[in-house]
Parts: C-alpha cells; structure tokens; sequence
C-alpha cells in the first residue's frame, strides 16, 4: 500500500513539474465617464428627409424633420402657369401616414390646408380627396375617402437640392 500511496505523490508530482506557466492578462480598468473613442449615433434626435416630385413642368419640393413622430419642415409648389405656393408644414406620422397641415403664401394671402402624404421606403404620395373649410383651414371632409392611387408621388432626393429652393 506504501508503493501506491509514493507512486501516486510522485505522479501528482511530476504533473506539477510539467504544468506550464500562464500568464494572467491584465484587467483593464475603464472609467464609466470616459467618453468612446467612436462618436455616439444619434437615434432619438430629429431626422431630416427631402423629396421632390415633378409633373410635367410643375414641381413640389418638401423637407421634413421626423422627431419621434412629429412632423416639421417646409414645402414648396412651382407651377409652371399657376400660381407657386411656399410654406411651413406641421403634423405627425400615424403608422406609414403623414398627416400635416400646409401654411403657405400664394397670391399675396396666406392660406392653410390638410395634405396627407403614404410614406413608403423612399417615396410619399400625396392623398386626394373632397376638402371642406373649417375655420379658415381647408380639411379633408372624410379621411376615411382620401385615395392615395392618383396622387402626386415625390422621390427622396439629396437634401441639398431641395433647400435651395425652400430658403
């Protein structure tokens, strides 16, 4: 029994012996108030898109600024024989509709109505339907009859081009 009890002190021995030497890697230590050395993105701030829609020699120019929903920007019609409008828009996004209110000047006045737009991937449409004055706003008189099938369709275009025209 001695043999097994030395051979076996000697195996655990020679097991040690051989072990190979590791090296523990140093913990670096951050400071929770450093700043990354990667800039931070920006997901909850406001984002700008542009777009531009074009029917023979007319054109609408829109930027918005999409905050978490709501809506702000400006648009701008330019009629080739008409009478060209530019004004602020203001409203919200309710699932893939943008629903906003268009002040503008034209003709020397200054006017507001409802425009509904069907946003999807990188296009609007504008929606078409029978408007009513409320109170010196032109509305939609129901939103459930708007139609988007007909509606002018404006393209995401380089906000460079649009603003130009929007200043």
């Amino acid at each position: 029994m001695k043999k097994y009890f030395l051979l076996s002190a000697f195996s655990v021995l020679m097991m040690n012996c051989t072990k190979k030497n590791e090296t523990v890697k140093p913990v670096a230590i951050t400071d929770s108030l450093e700043t990354p050395a990667e800039p931070a993105i920006d997901t909850l701030g406001a984002k700008t898109f542009c777009y531009l829609g074009v029917t023979g020699k007319d054109s609408v120019f829109v930027s918005l600024d999409d905050n978490l929903g709501t809506l702000s920007g400006k648009m701008a019609y330019k009629n080739s024989e008409k009478d060209s409008s530019k004004g602020e828009l203001l409203g919200f996004k309710s699932g893939d509709t943008l629903k906003l209110t268009y002040e503008f000047a034209s003709e020397g006045t200054t006017s507001k109505r409802d425009i509904f737009f069907i946003q999807k991937e990188n296009s609007l449409t504008e929606g078409i339907g029978d408007q009513k004055d409320e109170n010196g706003t032109m509305r939609y008189a129901d939103e459930k009859k708007t139609t988007y099938k007909d509606g002018q369709k404006l393209e995401k275009v380089d906000c460079n081009v649009v603003e130009k025209v929007l200043k």
